[in-house]
């Protein structure tokens, strides 16, 4: 008995998210190397370009998207983009481990809650509509509902990076991985087209001289150039612990929404599906939270303490010196 389609799709999928991953943690650590001898992305600066780890890291994610690309020619994207939620433990694990980025309990806990969100999301989401053409895509693609959508998604993309990446993007995480995130929501939309007409073609019906596949790839480049560029501000500004969750619930989030908006995949749904998977998203962003919340239960620095020696003999050993300590902050108030 042969393997079925969806199986196939699967098990790229968990492949793509390992890579993925692992892809996150040796950029980030190429990305600190690159910041140590020069400037940072973060601010702006492109040295991580020469640094061998942040290649590694780049080819690990290429790899990954490729595996995912060919997923979702596959299987659904309903299946797929949700199992995207593997590659936060992937990195949440190597991070503790390689960038000494602590994940505490309730971190595990915020990333088993994304998992269980995803699954519940997986097991209700809707079959996908079988394409047959690329030109039956673009007849989906311009419809008004998804016009509205793409519009609002580059108007929202456009002020994000002239207005609040100067203001917020150093201190807020929400500005480099919503331009991801959105920009990211179209690309997966313009890949399952490119997908769709490879398989088309190699199964002996050509969609290659349709102007709408070079349209597709075209606006799958642009897009994923602009995803990587404000990926690599992301992960040098932000803990890769925190970035890998909170990209994947933006991006899974979005690219379901336009998924819906532009194949209707709801109307032939009940309304107990539905609330799943409503709820299924809850899940996932409780996760996220608790996420967020972790990072700033790191216990603080000792406050108000001072030590010193008053002893003049500076040949004395310091375990005999006599020392004097100020436990009470109030002594140290100006």
């Amino acid at each position: 008995m042969g393997v079925s389609e969806n199986t196939i799709g699967l098990i790229l999928a968990m492949a793509s998210s390992a890579f993925i991953g692992s892809s996150f943690i040796l950029k980030k650590k190429g990305l600190k190397r690159a910041g140590a001898a020069g400037t940072r992305a973060g601010v702006g600066g492109y040295t991580y370009l020469l640094e061998p780890l942040w290649w590694a890291g780049m080819i690990t994610m290429i790899v990954g998207e490729v595996a995912n690309f060919v997923a979702y020619v596959y299987a659904p994207a309903v299946l797929v983009t949700p199992l995207g939620a593997l590659s936060i433990i992937v990195s949440a694990v190597l991070a503790h481990f390689l960038l000494k980025e602590r994940l505490q309990k309730m971190g595990v806990v915020g990333c088993v809650t994304c998992i269980v969100g995803s699954v519940v999301i997986v097991i209700h989401a809707p079959q996908e509509h079988t394409l047959s053409s690329v030109q039956e895509i673009w007849s989906l693609a311009t419809q008004p509902a998804f016009l509205i959508y793409v519009a609002a998604t580059l108007s929202l993309v456009l002020a994000l990076v002239l207005h609040f990446e100067p203001r917020y993007g150093l201190t807020n995480i929400l500005v480099y991985l919503g331009i991801c995130s959105l920009m990211g929501s179209l690309t997966v939309v313009s890949i399952k087209a490119i997908g769709i007409a490879i398989k088309l073609t190699l199964e002996g019906v050509s969609q290659i001289a349709y102007p709408q596949t070079w349209f597709f790839l075209t606006v799958s480049v642009i897009c994923v150039v602009t995803q990587l560029n404000y990926l690599n501000k992301a992960l040098d500004t932000f803990s890769a612990t925190i970035v890998a969750p909170v990209y994947y619930v933006m991006f899974t989030t979005l690219t379901i929404i336009a998924s819906v908006i532009m194949f209707k995949d709801w109307s032939g749904q009940t309304a107990s599906s539905i609330a799943s998977e409503i709820c299924g998203f809850i899940t996932v962003l409780s996760g996220t939270i608790i996420l967020h919340a972790t990072r700033d239960q790191e216990p603080p620095p000792p406050q108000g303490t001072v030590t010193w020696y008053i002893n003049g003999d500076s040949m004395k050993a310091s375990e005999d010196e006599d020392l004097i300590a100020l436990r009470n902050s109030d002594f140290l108030e100006p």
